[in-house]
């Protein structure tokens, strides 16, 4: 059984829920949707700058996004801003100044909040890290990939490898905390040419990597024209090499993706995680958002084009889907599961006004096949439910089970 406490216990509501004693944290996702060239591995909603656009214009719209979303929010305090894309540092360092100051001046952002920025090596100049800097960005997020020429070059990336040592060297003379995107399972990419760049990486002495294994995911380039990829041996080994070079260097795993060194870990995915509320504004964004009845998953306009012109109209939510209880439960799962750490038990009824009965028949199942364990009042992934997460997860999304 899933050890309870009584006294946790007894507040819990039925399984139909009876709505959250208290909103969960908030954060703001901003969507820059621009980018030099869509990379073929690449199913994020981002758009190749093929003629000038009205950055201003755009400016604009996400702030008329921002104020027509407060009544949802009012008064909450956001703890972290996250701008991605696309290459939000494709943006001028004026529109990037006022685009955070237009944000502080409507959201009681936290004194430390934390307020991350993806920058493109192949974009970068000195000037605008300074900028950003300026404007209050806190946080530098590096799609490095890999310091391999020729892997660069089948990725379709606009750096090669002296671009990103550059890029890293400038960003950490302006931000503390700077994190490196790198991928591993390369097209034709051997165990020790991914060993060098996770090498590389740990020199370069910045306090976070998110490592992602390359995958095919559809409606993009590398989908409908596979390049040749290591097999799922060879994969395998490429992470256990990156868990355990990074893990000997001092970075912690926390996610399953996610590795840092003290005191650096990312706030903001960190909220995502543990099913915290947060608001997306520009084109494509999402958001998930909490009151005390409801939890409910939002969208804005996916193209730009799109987007503008639904907010020349003071349209902006493009979709309003309200989370079923009976989904709840796998929702909250999907994402607190990739925390290596896992979750305390109090947080599932926490975040989601549901008793912790509603994933007892689910973590026994996850128990038995050894794929889950309990400790310390935490619910969390053995090494083996980490290694098929997605095995684990599936238990918690069959509400047959829950």
């Amino acid at each position: 059984m899933i050890p309870i406490h009584p006294a946790a216990a007894a507040p819990a509501p039925t399984l139909a829920g009876s709505g959250l004693a208290a909103p969960p944290p908030l954060s703001l996702y901003v969507h820059w949707p621009w980018c030099v060239r869509k990379c073929p591995y690449c199913d994020f909603n981002s758009h190749e700058v093929q003629v000038t656009f009205d950055e201003q214009a755009y400016l604009a719209a996400l702030i008329a996004d921002l104020e027509a979303a407060l009544p949802a929010i009012w008064n909450r305090p956001v703890g972290s801003v996250f701008i991605g894309g696309g290459t939000p540092s494709l943006m001028k360092g004026e529109t990037a100044d006022a685009l955070l100051a237009a944000i502080r001046m409507r959201l009681p952002l936290q004194p430390d909040a934390e307020v991350t920025l993806e920058a493109n090596p192949g974009t970068v100049e000195a000037g605008k890290f300074a900028a950003f800097r300026a404007a209050g960005v806190t946080r530098l997020s590096l799609g490095v990939q890999s310091f391999d020429d020729a892997k660069l070059a089948a990725l379709g990336r606009i750096h090669d490898s002296h671009e990103a040592r550059q890029a890293i060297e400038l960003a950490l003379r302006h931000f503390e905390r700077v994190n490196l995107d790198l991928m591993y399972a390369l097209p034709r990419q051997t165990l020790a040419e991914a060993e060098r760049d996770i090498a590389t990486a740990i020199a370069s002495g910045v306090g976070h990597v998110s490592a992602y294994h390359l995958t095919l995911e559809p409606n993009t380039a590398f989908h409908h024209a596979p390049p040749p990829l290591p097999d799922d041996d060879l994969a395998a080994d490429m992470q256990d090499m990156v868990e355990q070079k990074l893990a000997a260097a001092g970075f912690a795993h926390y996610e399953t993706s996610a590795f840092a060194r003290s005191g650096q870990t990312c706030r903001h995915n960190l909220n995502y995680w543990t099913f915290g509320d947060y608001l997306g504004i520009g084109a494509g964004a999402h958001g998930k958002l909490s009151d005390h009845q409801r939890i409910w998953r939002e969208t804005r306009q996916r193209h730009p084009r799109a987007y503008l012109d639904a907010a020349s109209r003071g349209e902006f939510c493009a979709s309003q889907t309200m989370i079923a209880a009976h989904d709840l439960p796998g929702e909250f799962m999907m994402n607190a599961l990739r925390l290596n750490s896992g979750f305390p038990l109090g947080l599932f009824t926490e975040r989601t006004g549901l008793p912790l009965t509603a994933i007892e028949k689910a973590a026994l199942a996850a128990r038995r096949t050894g794929l889950l364990e309990s400790a310390d009042g935490y619910l969390r992934p053995t090494a083996l439910g980490r290694r098929f997460l997605n095995r684990l997860l599936s238990l918690f999304l069959d509400n047959s089970v829950t």
